[in-house]
């Protein structure tokens, strides 16, 4: 039907109001209580508009829309109402608006600016009541409310959770809830809907919980932001949730080609960042994904994207889960792709230094096959010394992604003993079914997850007597809480926050000397300050070291191109290396980190050599249709305090005997009962930001 607002004439929808068929075609009306996502209430009178044949001015958001309706936005009577209601909201608002976190982006101060408002004529109402910075991530900030509603609406009608009402208080209306509860008491689902609507700075994300130097979407998802690789993680734990694995590893592949693999063995940032820590433990991410991969069909491979040939050819050194990332994505832009690796097998550190009690054999030769079916070439035990020489073979570009295979020997007295080994080496030749000698009691120098490895291998391969020791407290030890909780179950003895003066022994190992550390920490310059404790000195009788306190690249030194650090090649933001056309990513550029950091390298590296290579550097692909998630998110009594499901492992006692995988994978009813505590923090991103005056 057909309107006239303002002398024009415009088309409107049936059963529109005046206001939204106003504002759809561009006129802009002032109003406050409607958020383009939830129902209008008519209550702040502030888009009040004269319509021909009507005495006093109406609401807008509240006035159905009539073929040949005739409306006018600026008349004596209705600019006196919107006034009036704009001077009473702001008698009771704090004068002072730069101190407010939402200075800048408030709705309130953008309509009163625009129409020329202030409170002077009033006089103002203090409502001295505090704010509440009890709740978890959440602050109410009581004395900025205009009670436009908003926030109940999206708290009760948009998400469903129905914890926000209106509260009468000795201090007069406000929002709050039922009975005096917390927001956690009241079952609270803290998706962060009623900061969203927020037209003022009254309710608001807590102190800390957005970061300046992240932008607002990073601070409104973190685990997705804290990811290397940037996995969807809310969308795919979502359809975990629905107990849809299939599409929530199709998400999952999206970034991925490892999402079987990451589920055994990720360092999971994304719990780390989750913002369930403010209750208890997080979303188990990492094991969601293990579960949802092993659910997978394969359905994933019909929609992968595939370009035409560009008779470009690019070598990859290294199978690593750098490289083989980055060979994965530029074969799909249509690449011929050959990967050099020096091994008998492809897999890099997460074949030869992870063991198969923590990711099996069968699980990396299942992904890296999907990876190989894009018409990669491996080429396996084939060691490539200058990367140089492939470019003269008639290799357009080459990455090098060597990783960091070479163990780290302190300067120790004692280290050239026999019995002394290195972290890498050892890891190896036990998971090439050619393990070093182990005798009964072993000593491993160092406190990362790398030094568990070896203890609870040694165990596997015999040792009756393991420990562990080094020079951070328990509250620095790098390794995860995880790692020493299975490690002690299987009678790892830890000595933390002691330092190793020396090996014990004439030609081979006797014993450790430690001496135990008062303080550890790293100065202004980084270098470590390690103060000891005087007399603490004791020898700790073994019979085999194993130094885990880091690796880094082997055979850099002969590549021809330059180096930082010692022996880790140089790259610029582009990933390329001093020499043009050759590119570096993963471990050998940045340093032993993770996994997914490796992956996210190899990403980033392909995209670059793809731009290198003549294309355009995307290699982003859809392989599952966008879905827009249901708002409505139901209550749940005691949705805070559900606990974190337990990861139930093989009993200690036998699983320390063999090298069979120690967690058994969450069943489908438990991974949907997990994905179910997930705070969907992303369904914040879906809601339509209301646009400022300025912007009609």
């Amino acid at each position: 039907m057909k309107i006239i607002i303002e002398g024009k004439e415009i088309e409107a929808k049936e059963g529109a109001s005046v206001l939204e068929a106003s504002l759809e075609a561009g006129i802009y009306i002032p109003h406050l209580c409607k958020h383009p996502d939830l129902e209008a209430v008519g209550g702040c009178r502030l888009c009040s508009v004269e319509v021909d044949g009507v005495e006093n001015p109406v609401p807008a958001c509240k006035t159905t829309v009539q073929d040949g309706m005739s409306i006018k936005i600026s008349t004596e009577k209705s600019d006196k109402t919107r006034k009036m209601a704009m001077e009473l909201i702001l008698a009771t608002h704090p004068a002072e608006c730069t101190g407010c976190p939402k200075y800048g982006k408030c709705e309130l101060q953008s309509l009163y600016q625009y129409m020329g408002v202030s409170a002077e004529r009033w006089r103002k109402k203090s409502r001295p009541v505090p704010n509440d910075s009890s709740n978890p991530l959440i602050d109410h900030l009581f004395t900025r409310c205009i009670r436009c509603g908003r926030c109940i609406r999206a708290c009760r009608e948009l998400r469903g959770v129905r914890v926000l009402d209106y509260q009468r208080t000795k201090d007069g209306i406000r929002v709050g809830v039922d009975g005096g509860l917390s927001l956690e008491e009241a079952g609270c689902k803290f998706c962060g809907a009623c900061i969203e609507v927020c037209p003022t700075g009254s309710i608001m994300d807590s102190l800390g919980m957005k970061k300046e130097d992240m932008s607002y979407s990073d601070s409104v998802v973190p685990c997705r932001a804290a990811c290397p690789a940037h996995t969807d993680v809310p969308r795919y734990i979502r359809y975990i949730k629905e107990g849809d694995f299939v599409k929530a590893t199709a998400v999952i592949r999206e970034k991925v080609p490892f999402p079987e693999t990451l589920g055994n063995i990720c360092n999971h940032v994304c719990e780390d960042n989750c913002k369930r820590n403010e209750f208890e433990n997080p979303i188990s991410v990492c094991k969601l994904k293990k579960a949802a991969a092993e659910g997978d069909d394969g359905s994933w491979k019909s929609k992968v994207r595939r370009e035409a040939a560009t008779g470009k050819k690019v070598a990859v050194i290294g199978a690593g889960p750098a490289g083989l990332t980055a060979a994965y994505f530029l074969a799909k832009k249509g690449h011929s792709v050959t990967i050099f690796e020096e091994n008998e097998k492809a897999g890099g550190q997460c074949r030869y230094g992870i063991p198969a009690y923590r990711l099996p054999d069968d699980v990396l030769d299942r992904e890296i096959g999907d990876i190989l079916a894009e018409g990669i070439e491996l080429l396996t035990n084939n060691k490539v010394e200058n990367p140089k020489e492939l470019l003269n073979k008639g290799y357009d570009s080459v990455l090098v992604s060597v990783g960091t295979h070479k163990g780290t020997l302190l300067p120790l007295e004692g280290n050239d003993l026999q019995g002394v080994y290195v972290n890498a080496e050892f890891l190896k030749k036990a998971r090439q079914g050619q393990p070093l000698e182990v005798k009964e009691k072993i000593m491993i120098l160092g406190g990362g997850n790398v030094a568990y490895d070896c203890a609870r291998t040694a165990l596997r391969l015999g040792a009756k007597e393991v420990h562990i020791a080094c020079l951070e407290n328990i509250d620095q030890i790098t390794a995860t809480k995880e790692e020493i909780e299975e490690g002690r179950e299987e009678g790892i003895i830890l000595h933390v926050a002691h330092s190793f003066l020396r090996i014990a022994g004439s030609e081979k190992v006797e014993g450790v000397e430690l001496q135990k550390v008062d303080k550890f920490y790293f100065d202004s310059d980084r270098k470590a300050v390690i103060e000891l404790v005087e007399g603490s000195n004791e020898i700790i009788p073994v019979d085999n070291v194993i130094f885990a306190v880091g690796q880094k690249p082997a055979g850099t030194e002969a590549m021809e191109i330059e180096l930082t650090h010692g022996p880790y090649i140089k790259t610029n933001e582009s990933s390329e290396t001093s020499v043009r056309g050759i590119f570096a990513a993963g471990d050998v550029v940045t340093g032993t980190k993770s996994v997914i950091s490796a992956i996210a390298a190899g990403r980033k590296s392909a995209e670059e050599i793809d731009k290198y290579l003549g294309g355009n550097g995307d290699i982003s692909e859809n392989l599952l249709e966008k879905e827009t998630p249901d708002p409505y998110i139901g209550s749940c009594s005691g949705f805070s305090k559900i606990e974190r499901t337990s990861i139930e492992l093989v009993e200690a006692d036998k699983r320390k005997c063999n090298f069979d995988i120690v967690e058994k994978t969450l069943s489908k009813e438990k991974a949907m009962c997990e994905a179910s505590r997930c705070l969907q923090c992303d369904l914040r991103l879906n809601l339509k930001a209301p646009k400022m005056w300025n912007e009609y």
